[in-house]
């Protein structure tokens, strides 16, 4: 785990007509601040990364289809500096997950369907806070290739 990433399980309610999906509550004990709500797409196979926000908490949860989320900690004095962190979530593993201002994130679309991610960060888009990354960057030692275990 890359220190201040949570990982938080999210509740599923299903029944004959559909489901509901929980994802934040202003009740929460992760919840710290409403800034926005909004959906990133990616089709199968699409890498969107790198990118880091100066200032922002993230929160991530995946409504449709699968992702692979990487996460990258280059923070100055952090005890998890230099770490990968490599998460699957969405329809199979469906979770929250916060990310901290300054880790690096991108995310691969896995599967055979275009992935939905919702965020709801704690503060609105703000272009002068947001760093970005090729994909392919050197400076983050990741491979995006599926990896045969």
């Amino acid at each position: 785990m890359i220190d201040g990433v949570e990982v938080i399980p999210l509740k599923k309610i299903c029944d004959e007509r559909g489901r509901i999906m929980h994802m934040m509550r202003s009740d929460s004990p992760y919840f710290t601040e409403f800034g926005e709500v909004y959906f990133s797409t990616a089709y199968p196979g699409v890498i969107k990364g790198w990118h880091i926000h100066k200032r922002m908490t993230q929160n991530y949860a995946v409504i449709s289809g699968m992702i692979k989320l990487v996460l990258y900690d280059d923070r100055g004095g952090s005890k998890t500096k230099g770490q990968l962190m490599e998460l699957f979530i969405g329809e199979d593993n469906y979770c929250l997950v916060k990310i901290p201002p300054m880790v690096w994130n991108g995310y691969k679309a896995i599967g055979t369907k275009e992935a939905m991610l919702a965020n709801c960060p704690d503060m609105p888009h703000d272009p002068d806070e947001i760093m970005r990354k090729d994909a392919f960057s050197k400076d983050i030692p990741y491979d995006w290739g599926i990896k045969y275990r």
